[in-house]
């Protein structure tokens, strides 16, 4: 139970979405310069995303391209 609330809470920096939704670094960049793609926010002068809100995001682009 634990391990999942810590999976919920985690935090990825931009390697690591870029990994994750294998993505280029620098389209992460410019997808949050335009407003688009992942949720994300600063901590310090980090930018972050949620773990979930990558993995919402994803869904989100699959439930688009599967109604096409």
């Amino acid at each position: 139970m634990t391990e999942n609330r810590l999976d919920a809470r985690a935090l990825l920096d931009i390697p690591e979405t870029s990994q994750v939704t294998h993505t280029p670094e620098a389209t992460l960049r410019f997808w949050r310069h335009k407003g688009t793609g992942p949720k994300s926010f600063l901590v310090g002068r980090r930018v972050m995303y949620r773990l979930v809100d990558v993995e919402a995001w994803l869904d989100e682009q699959y439930t688009a391209a599967a109604g096409r």
